[in-house]
């Protein structure tokens, strides 16, 4: 009977956003980039270049082999009007990779979506001048639902020494597609449906040495709240798909890296 009920509440919440969408608030928004602001400012102000080198041991674990992410401050989601706030960290050392490989595939928007499936089902380049990138991605999030999102972003790479860089993406747009791979395929406004990502923010830096590449990022993404009622449901997808969807970009561009 419990299976029932379970299946029957999770097909009135895949109904469609009449019954369980969410839409993005201009408070929301607004939240979101003092968020980001404040982040911005922790990052500049860090000692270490790389967030690994802030503890020996985290180091020694990534050197080692581990793909490490936590949250990047105190606690992972940060909730504001209507919304959450996911803020993650984690890196990943690519041994044996020089730094020129490692920025080329960083760049190479047009073939992502080979290396990053299936969580990236499209990717090219829309626009490109020097260190400047506009791009298109597809994206998939699937747990307990699919979702499939159509994204904008904007992208600066910035040389820090012979040895650094550091690259900047944020979304400047991100609609929820209705009717995926049917008749009647369609992207909603930004900001409509089920909320599941609303802003995405991702900062990398990169760093050659010990023979290899360090590769980090942090990334902060909003999402919408969870609906009352339906914590059981919602708030594992809502809580989880940003740490794994970082874990398995860094675990992807190691593996097509190091090929």
């Amino acid at each position: 009977m419990q299976g029932v009920i379970v299946a029957a509440l999770l097909a009135s919440f895949l109904a469609g956003p009449v019954l369980w969408g969410a839409e993005l608030k201009p408070a929301t928004a607004a939240a979101f980039d003092r968020y980001v602001r404040q982040a911005e400012q922790r990052m500049d102000a860090r000692r270490s270049f790389l967030w690994a080198d802030e503890s020996p041991d985290r180091a020694r674990q990534i050197l080692q082999g581990a793909v490490l992410v936590a949250p990047a401050g105190a606690q992972a989601q940060t909730a504001v009007p209507s919304g959450i706030v996911h803020d993650w960290i984690g890196c990943v050392f690519l041994a044996g990779v020089p730094p020129d490989r490692t920025m080329a595939l960083m760049r190479d928007y047009d073939h992502q979506k080979n290396f990053y499936q299936p969580e990236m089902v499209d990717s090219k380049i829309l626009a490109h001048d020097g260190d400047h990138y506009h791009i298109y991605m597809r994206l998939v999030k699937k747990m307990v639902i699919t979702v499939v999102l159509d994204t904008e972003h904007d992208v600066q790479y910035t040389p820090v020494d012979r040895t650094r860089w550091k690259s900047v993406s944020r979304s400047t747009r991100i609609a929820e597609v209705e009717k995926p791979g049917k008749p009647g395929e369609h992207d909603l406004p930004p900001g409509a449906g089920q909320g599941f990502l609303w802003r995405l923010n991702s900062y990398w830096r990169f760093e050659a040495r010990d023979g290899g590449t360090w590769v980090e990022c942090e990334a902060i993404s909003l999402t919408r709240d969870v609906p009352v009622g339906l914590g059981w449901l919602i708030q594992p997808i809502i809580q989880e798909l940003p740490r794994e969807s970082l874990e398995n970009t860094l675990r992807e561009t190691r593996a097509a890296l190091e090929k």
